[in-house]
């Protein structure tokens, strides 16, 4: 009598492959991991702008890269395809998270949801107000939405890397408050920095829009039937002056957030097409032709088992958190100090009223509006969040990083106030972020003495 095979049984090399992918997959759904990455990714960019190696970091990113059929090219810088190309992925994923919670989420109970709205829209004014205040005038006073931004992976990873004694409520309260900040951010980047807008482009981007909904009503539930009638709807935005990359925003919000119907329910599926595989159903399978029919069928109930919004955003997270993001980065991150004369054209205002926003406004603005909202009697303060947590996420909050740089990219065409704006970004971040984790960590380090018992 044979023995069954087990784990056991596995060669040496395939089970420490086994594990080394366990560990991998287990590291990329870490917000904490991610946060870390796009920090190396900014630090290298860093480095690489400002040593002996900086030219081939400007060309890196100039170079053309062309996609062609036939005749047809079209063809762009690499920093193009990244900024506006690749982004429109990170919008996407964006996009859903804003759907799930507006279903099923913070969003969802609009009483619930005006705390963190109210406090969103205090973080995104203080800054642009006390930007404006040193800007108002000058050639900088484009860039008043720059410190309005928060990073979500940086905030929320920061925020992971203070352990378990932060409440969860205070993670869910910072996490739809930059979500909002998101949304919040894609509104100012399509009415204020989308100039000249073609309507001819809104045409195309509404076939783009008609394709998904017919695709939708037709019960297609695959991602990749998306794909085409994605790349309408962002050629649309191209070609109507607005940023493309909006078209990621359209699509998540389209995401349906129930699986697609099935004459059968995907759970009882399963069910029958396991008991049909071991002998135990009603129909055997007897041939190959059953066989990858049954197959089929068992793929098609594992896809519909969640909906499509958490199932694409699942997948992408892994890709964007660790592989567009850190790109991005990478891409954006590389100021060569030696370039940038913050005495001209008010370039040193730029910086120093992007880090003010940033580390103060953000902060300020947060916990004003919460503290006005609370007194006037029309919110109340979520379970477990105290005052000192609200000025913990909205220290956090003031880690604008990615979104910041990006509509800085939008804010300016000259290099010297861009490079003045993505220097003030950095600083700001990193002075927020570190100023977070040490009022983090006191906090924590006295909530433990409060809960440790006395020693007798």
């Amino acid at each position: 009598m044979t023995r069954p095979s087990s784990v056991q049984d596995l060669p040496r090399v395939q089970l420490l492959t086994q594990r080394a992918l366990a560990t991998v997959e287990r590291f990329m759904h870490i917000q904490a991991a991610s946060g870390i990455v796009l920090l190396v990714a900014a630090c290298i960019a860093m480095i690489w702008a400002n040593t002996a190696f900086a030219p081939s970091y400007h060309a890196l990113w100039h170079m053309p890269l062309s996609i062609g059929l036939g005749e047809l090219s079209f063809t762009q810088p690499l920093h193009f395809w990244i900024n506006d190309v690749l982004m429109t992925v990170f919008f996407l994923v964006v996009g859903m998270e804003v759907r799930r919670e507006i279903h099923e989420g913070s969003l969802s109970n609009p009483r619930q949801a005006m705390l963190p709205i109210a406090a969103a829209a205090g973080g995104v004014m203080a800054p642009a107000i006390i930007y404006m205040a040193m800007n108002l005038g000058s050639p900088g006073q484009n860039g008043w939405a720059i410190p309005t931004a928060t990073d979500i992976a940086f905030a929320v990873g920061l925020l992971a890397l203070l352990g378990r004694s932060v409440p969860s409520n205070v993670r869910i309260f910072l996490l739809a408050l930059a979500i909002i900040d998101d949304v919040v951010a894609i509104l100012i980047i399509a009415l204020f920095y989308s100039d000249g807008l073609n309507m001819g482009g809104f045409l195309v981007a509404g076939v783009g829009v008609l394709m998904v909904l017919a695709l939708q009503q037709m019960g297609i539930g695959t991602a990749f039937a998306y794909v085409i009638p994605g790349v309408v709807l962002w050629l649309g935005l191209l070609m109507t002056g607005a940023h493309p990359t909006l078209a990621g925003v359209v699509l998540g919000m389209m995401t349906p957030v129930v699986p697609v119907r099935l004459r059968e329910r995907p759970m009882d599926m399963l069910l029958r097409i396991v008991a049909d595989l071991t002998g135990r159903g009603s129909s055997v399978c007897s041939d190959t032709d059953q066989m990858c029919a049954r197959l089929r069928e068992l793929r098609l109930a594992q896809r519909e088992l969640m909906p499509p919004v958490v199932r694409v955003q699942t997948a992408l997270h892994p890709w964007v958190a660790f592989g567009i993001m850190p790109i991005f980065a990478l891409a954006n991150a590389g100021i060569t100090l030696d370039g940038i004369e913050l005495d001209v054209d008010g370039a040193q205002w730029v910086a120093i009223g992007v880090i003010a926003g940033l580390v103060m406004g953000k902060p300020l603005g947060i916990v004003g509006a919460t503290w006005l909202m609370v007194r006037l009697g029309l919110c109340t303060m979520p379970a477990g969040v105290s005052w000192a947590g609200i000025w913990l996420l909205g220290l956090f909050a003031g880690v604008g990083f990615t979104m910041s740089i990006f509509i800085g990219m939008l804010a300016f065409n000259d290099p010297n106030l861009l490079g003045a704006a993505k220097l003030g970004v950095l600083l700001g971040s990193v002075a927020a972020a570190v100023l977070g984790l040490i009022f983090g960590m006191i906090l924590v380090r006295r909530n433990k003495q409060i809960i440790q018992p006395t020693p007798v």
